[in-house]
């Protein structure tokens, strides 16, 4: 966390939950920044999928996360939350409390697919939801869940009684506004780069699961395909697809606010 916090100093990132404070007498009011976390998928022990030429989806996924939130920091219009700023492993559940911890107002996981039909390539984005929406994404949220074990520490399974009739209504419009969200990915990445058939999609995910943060896990590509691999490991690539995420999020808080 103290490596973190120090990235965030460094980059010019705030890493906390604070309001703007009050403007000045006379002058413009200051619009408060919005607070997205990102978390770059696997990471340490875990090197997620693995291409045929080795690259790894750690590697990419940290890259991503970092050009993303070095773009969304450019606009000042947002405070960032990274859940890793290094090659580390960090359980899914302490991904989702630290960004829960910052009062972050969206969750966005970044990773990179690989498939058995290596021919297949595109972007793909998931929402929670205990029933996948079809077999690929059931098993790609297992395997993504299996995170945890490889790093040694077993699955944190949040309680899914909830007494409380408001946590059940705060769940329900934190997953509608997830769909939103995922729509407005699909709708921005689908301009400059290929998508997967079927693009927004939904499973199980232990790391959407935060009750009060709209959550959406981003498959940038799939390092099966040799071709997008060698894309994904490009920077300008990244930037680009940097680029249409922010617009996304752009878009998405202009939907909120109407």
């Amino acid at each position: 966390m103290l490596r973190l916090l120090a990235l965030g100093v460094a980059g010019g990132w705030a890493l906390n939950g604070a309001l703007a404070q009050p403007a000045a007498r006379g002058a413009a009011p200051l619009r408060r920044k919005r607070i997205i976390a990102i978390d770059p998928g696997h990471g340490g022990v875990d090197p997620g999928a693995i291409s045929p030429d080795g690259a790894c989806e750690k590697d990419i996924a940290l890259a991503t996360a970092l050009e993303f939130a070095r773009q969304l920091t450019a606009t000042r219009r947002y405070r960032i939350v990274l859940t890793r700023g290094a090659d580390e492993f960090v359980p899914l559940h302490n991904r989702v409390a630290r960004a829960r911890a910052r009062r972050a107002e969206l969750f966005l996981s970044i990773h990179a697919d690989a498939l058995p039909d290596r021919k297949m390539r595109g972007l793909s984005v998931f929402t929670q939801s205990a029933q996948a929406s079809d077999r690929e994404a059931a098993a790609l949220a297992a395997s993504e869940n299996r995170a945890d074990l490889i790093g040694g520490v077993r699955l944190a399974r949040e309680p899914r009684a909830v007494a409380n009739v408001l946590m059940d209504l705060a769940r329900r419009e934190t997953s509608n506004l997830a769909i939103v969200l995922a729509r407005d990915i699909v709708d921005a990445l689908s301009r400059v780069v290929v998508l997967r058939d079927r693009p927004q999609r939904s499973a199980d995910f232990a790391v959407l699961t935060a009750p009060d943060i709209p959550s959406a896990l981003i498959e940038l590509g799939c390092l099966s395909n040799r071709k997008e691999e060698r894309l994904l490991q490009r920077p300008a690539y990244r930037r680009k697809l940097s680029r249409a995420l922010v617009r996304a999020v752009d878009t998405y808080f202009a939907h909120a606010a109407g």
